[in-house]
């Protein structure tokens, strides 16, 4: 059966995100954070709690889960099926691809139920632009048995898309979202960060945990450039907060919203560091899906193992019970992001 032409724009979603996984992770911000060394850690590692918060009244038993991918296309369903193997046999949370193309055609619905097949029992977010109407985002959530919903601030990357919006009224309509839905409403970036002001915005419109999502990972406007025949936007390859700048952005608000940080995760000693500037828990897409692409999925059910014992080691290293204990910890910034906090009076 031929995909639809929103099904096409997904694989090559996926194809180009594994083409620019490299060039996306040349440089790598989470560098500019230093945690300072405690020799007396008094600690052990049976004293401590892997669980997190992703948002009010939900609990994760690991600090990162898996991020919004794909959904949409038959390879898309390929993948969804093999992260959600793994997530329920690690217990890892686990986020969909927008599932807007499910809504339009039913013939990709598959691609997106396939996830509760596989974990009937586990932690599932949903995913949907900010624009959705309620009606939408509940039919995405039932399509799902959703215990959560993420809505996408997307604005940088539908202005590169040729066939993207142009038009960004979403504070209204996140609010309305928010009050009338019955699981807890997570609105991210796509991986350009937020501002301050974005995140008081946001928790007076009633949002009580905002992912972040800054700059260091999968790039969307590069990837809707290299769809672009119309236009060049190889100057934005840099656009953005970095994941560092905007936590100290979202913790610089003040605001007692819950912070997810995704955008660059790529090992746990970047979850700890993620948590040190204030994050509750940490969503990871590129780099699951680059060691599942690359090495199979052996190799990222062996990665999602490897993960939990190593930030369970660091936060035994770093003396803390639990991973929202890892405020506490003291630590140095480099002088690009030492600079960044100065000149932005964070």
């Amino acid at each position: 059966m031929m995909e639809s032409r929103q099904a096409q724009r997904k694989n090559e979603h996926l194809s180009l995100a594994s083409k620019y996984y490299q060039q996306a992770h040349r440089d790598h911000p989470f560098d500019q954070v230093r945690l300072i060394h405690t020799a007396l850690p008094e600690k052990a590692v049976k004293d401590v709690d892997l669980t997190a918060t992703l948002a009010p009244g939900l609990k994760l038993a690991t600090p990162f889960y898996i991020e919004a991918m794909t959904g949409g296309s038959d390879q898309a369903k390929a993948v969804n099926r093999q992260l959600a193997r793994l997530a329920a046999k690690h217990g890892v949370a686990m986020a969909t691809g927008s599932a807007s193309v499910a809504l339009k055609d039913p013939a990709c619905r598959d691609s997106f139920q396939v996830v509760r097949e596989e974990d009937p029992d586990g932690l599932v977010i949903a995913n949907l632009s900010a624009k959705a109407t309620l009606d939408e985002a509940q039919a995405a959530i039932e399509l799902l048995g959703a215990n959560a919903i993420e809505l996408h601030l997307n604005a940088a990357q539908e202005l590169v898309m040729p066939e993207g919006d142009r038009s960004f009224y979403w504070l209204a309509n996140i609010e309305h979202l928010v009050k009338h839905l019955d699981v807890p409403v997570i609105v991210k970036e796509v991986g350009f960060g937020m501002n301050k002001d974005d995140v008081t915005r946001l928790h007076k419109a009633g949002v009580q945990t905002i992912n972040v999502s800054g700059r260091g990972g999968t790039n969307f406007a590069m990837i809707e450039n290299r769809r672009n025949r119309r236009a060049d936007f190889n100057d934005m390859a840099g656009w953005g907060q970095t994941t560092p700048e905007t936590l100290l952005e979202a913790r610089a608000a003040g605001s007692g919203a819950t912070f997810i940080a995704s955008g660059g995760i790529t090992s746990p000693l970047d979850v700890i560091k993620a948590g040190a500037l204030g994050a509750s828990a940490c969503g990871v897409a590129g780099y699951f899906l680059n060691v599942l692409t690359q090495d199979g999925i052996d190799k990222l059910d062996q990665t999602l193992g490897e993960w939990r014992v190593a930030i369970t080691r660091l936060l035994t290293l770093l003396g803390v019970s639990s991973y929202a204990d890892l405020g506490t910890v003291d630590y140095v910034l480099g002088p690009d992001l030492l600079s960044y906090v100065h000149q932005r009076d964070l």
